[in-house]
């Protein structure tokens, strides 16, 4: 039986819930080995380990239908795009404070709004402007100058958000594919180009076992939240989901002051209310108009 489009079972808000947490301890261990480690290699095992689990899982189910796709370009491109975003996530961690990095990549609502008007042709009305003006006072509250998060770092954040932004308006063209064969595109194409990368990267380097095991955990942490992902789908549709991702900046925001001593100033956190909250009436508003659509939270590493 179809659930009416507003209902949220619990069971679907607490996998999201425990989805952005897996994010949450994702960034946690990456920002942690991104100071004695090359970032190409994190990412590498963070699709690597992805693209594993998804072979073990869906290969048996589905054989050659996991690759099967009519849009083979376009899944390579769009497969191509994430994984330059945790690239560019991932290097922000190296530099800026967890909470502030992870508040930069929630501009993505605003991007995809902005893309959605560049190259779908969609109609910019007043209350999206109103929305992505408040969701980009949002970062310059964070993004200031004299901040600490005022630096080029930043630009690796707000380029993750661009890249992520994408990825969704590509995922929306994309609306008519298997979602598994969603998930798995990514996953291939981003290990395959990672591992191209890692001889430019030096990382022959030497790592004792507990590194192997947190540079693999990374990846299991990032198969686990995508997983809960799918099952709160199946739940509940996801422009409902939504607001809950938010919750992925109380964690941020908790892991950073536990692990690293970190918690933002009083402009930072006005910061990252003006972007939940943007962000929270985007999804509001957009939720109209996307029925049926294949649309993705921001919460994705």
């Amino acid at each position: 039986m179809t659930r009416p489009h507003g209902h949220v079972p619990p069971s679907a808000v607490l996998l999201i819930v425990g989805a952005v947490f897996c994010f949450t301890l994702l960034d946690t261990t990456v920002k942690v080995l991104s100071e004695r480690y090359p970032i190409p290699l994190l990412v590498w095992a963070r699709y690597a380990v992805q693209l594993l689990v998804i072979l073990l899982w869906l290969l048996p189910q589905m054989g050659v239908g996991l690759f099967r796709t009519d849009r083979v370009r376009m899944q390579l491109v769009r497969g191509a795009i994430l994984p330059l975003s945790s690239l560019c996530f991932f290097s922000a961690l190296k530099y800026l404070p967890l909470a502030e990095a992870t508040a930069i990549n929630y501009g993505t609502p605003v991007l995809v709004i902005l893309l959605a008007v560049i190259f779908l042709g969609e109609r910019m009305t007043r209350p999206r402007v109103a929305l992505v003006v408040a969701g980009m006072a949002g970062m310059v509250l964070i993004v200031r100058p004299g901040s600490a998060v005022f630096q080029g770092a930043a630009l690796f954040a707000l380029g993750a958000s661009l890249l992520y932004g994408t990825f969704q308006i590509l995922t929306r063209t994309l609306a008519k594919e298997d979602s598994r064969v969603l998930l798995f595109y990514p996953a291939l194409v981003g290990t395959l180009m990672m591992t191209a990368m890692l001889p430019w990267f030096g990382v022959d380097v030497a790592m004792p076992w507990a590194d192997m095991a947190l540079v693999a955990v990374t990846g299991i942490l990032g198969t686990i939240g995508h997983f809960l992902f799918i099952l709160a789908f199946q739940r509940a549709p996801a422009s409902a989901l939504t607001p809950f991702t938010y919750v992925h900046l109380v964690w941020a925001t908790l892991a950073g002051w536990i692990v690293f001593g970190n918690f933002p100033d009083a402009w930072t956190l006005a910061g990252m209310a003006v972007i939940s909250g943007s962000g929270l009436l985007i999804a509001l508003h957009e939720r109209r108009r996307a029925k049926g659509a294949v649309q993705e939270p921001t919460a994705v590493d």
